[in-house]
């Protein structure tokens, strides 16, 4: 019995004193998703990519709002909203706690007001993502008037777009067909 004691003794503790004490997590360790609302520019990415469907991105034409939302209960911690995000708006924490008392305490949610088109006032796009692809654009190597026409078309709804693109690939199509003969 001695023997067995004194071998005890000199392996030390085999387990660790947790919750007592901080857990010592391994490099690449892959704990709660963290959310910069800041960093986000709501382009749903990350919903997207999600495989368990934790992420939402909800959308309300009439008040002109996205709302994003994580549930955590759903999270599987897989990382993909991370590799995803444009902006690294999303980045895994090392917490894995969950526990809490409440289930709304586990919804994490922003609300992110979209842009309405310059033509026909509809709500169309994040206001976020339009200044994101505008600061990129200007980044480029653009002409000066080629940045101008892009950037007027950003203002613009999808569907007044394929209403202003129509006629002109309809004129494009003529010219090309009366060249043909």
């Amino acid at each position: 019995m001695l023997k067995l004691i004194r071998e005890v003794l000199k392996v030390g503790n085999a387990t660790l004193p947790y919750p007592f004490e901080p857990i010592e997590q391994m490099p690449g360790f892959r704990g709660k998703p963290h959310h910069d609302p800041e960093m986000c520019i709501a382009c749903a990415a990350c919903a997207i990519a999600c495989p368990p469907n934790a992420l939402h991105i909800t959308t309300d034409l009439d008040q002109g709002y996205q709302t994003w939302s994580l549930f955590m209960g759903r999270c599987i911690y897989c990382g993909r909203c991370e590799e995803v995000c444009p902006t690294g708006a999303i980045t895994l924490s090392p917490d894995f706690e969950l526990a809490v008392m409440n289930k709304q305490d586990l919804y994490e949610k922003a609300d992110y007001k979209l842009a309405a088109c310059r033509v026909c006032g509809t709500y169309f796009a994040p206001v976020k993502e339009i200044e994101y692809v505008t600061a990129l654009l200007k980044q480029s190597d653009m002409s000066e008037e080629t940045l101008k026409d892009t950037l007027t078309l950003l203002e613009i709804c999808p569907e007044c777009k394929r209403k202003n693109d129509v006629p002109k690939m309809v004129k494009l199509f003529q010219t090309e067909g009366s060249d043909a003969h």
